[in-house]
């Protein structure tokens, strides 16, 4: 998923750093760009930050122009302040191209709402591995809310998870998994908190994925009871409609 901003100004790019989430076909819009591989990402070869920031100096001199390319948006959790404020320090002028983040686009991809008036009035995103490599806190407090909580960084740490939600006797709480969201390899699944570990192992997930936490998740009893009531009590007709509830 890429705006139309994106695309135009890697069309004029002479040079894209791009990180390891970044798909790959996505690089086909810098066709004559030299194209710079940055990524870090667990049990392989990682760029530093403090490397990542001289690169990207070091490029802006030489050619003028350099794309910084990430997954999702550059301001979640994509250090993308850090590196401007880095770059800027220089006196070299940056520019944000806001992305799509994973957070809201991969759940919608697969029909799942992070609001829904019937059930949640907000969304939490968190990341699951702090920078000291600990899980957030904050699930600790996203625990004990009705908002939809999703996680990023997150499956290192689903058994701490699950169990903070345990411990808040939320074993019931729907909750999804979606791996590789919105490739051609997505793989997902969708429990509750206490059978996800176990969908998981069953279905061999793992990074990067996302967690849905909440009773958005589609394909919970309580959603799927909503929408039945709310489309009899609409008078729609599913063969009329080609819905599939």
């Amino acid at each position: 998923m890429l705006t139309l901003k994106a695309v135009k100004a890697l069309e004029k790019a002479p040079v894209v750093l791009y990180d390891a989430l970044v798909n790959e076909s996505i690089l086909d819009h810098a066709p004559n760009a030299l194209k710079v591989f940055v990524g870090k990402r667990r049990g392989m070869h990682s760029f530093s930050q403090d490397h990542i920031n001289s690169l990207l100096v070091k490029y802006a001199r030489e050619y003028g122009y350099v794309v910084r390319l990430k997954g999702g948006d550059p301001f979640v959790f994509g250090r993308g302040k850090e590196e401007t404020d880095y770059i800027e320090s220089f006196g070299i002028k940056t520019a944000i191209i806001p992305g799509i983040t994973s957070a809201i686009a991969v759940p919608a991809a697969v029909g799942i709402p992070v609001t829904h008036r019937k059930f949640t009035e907000s969304f939490w995103v968190i990341t699951g591995t702090t920078s000291s490599r600990e899980i957030s806190s904050d699930i600790y407090l996203a625990a004990t809310s009705k908002a939809t909580v999703v996680i990023l960084m997150g499956m290192s740490k689903l058994s701490q998870i699950v169990a903070i939600y345990k411990d808040n006797n939320r074993s019931n709480l729907p909750i999804a998994v979606i791996q590789n969201g919105t490739k051609d390899d997505e793989e997902s699944g969708i429990g509750t908190i206490e059978t996800i570990e176990d969908i998981v192992q069953e279905k061999q997930l793992s990074s990067p994925a996302i967690i849905i936490i909440g009773e958005v998740v589609n394909g919970h009893e309580s959603m799927l009871t909503y929408f039945t009531e709310a489309f009899i009590e609409d008078d729609f007709i599913y063969q009329n409609l080609d819905i599939t509830p």
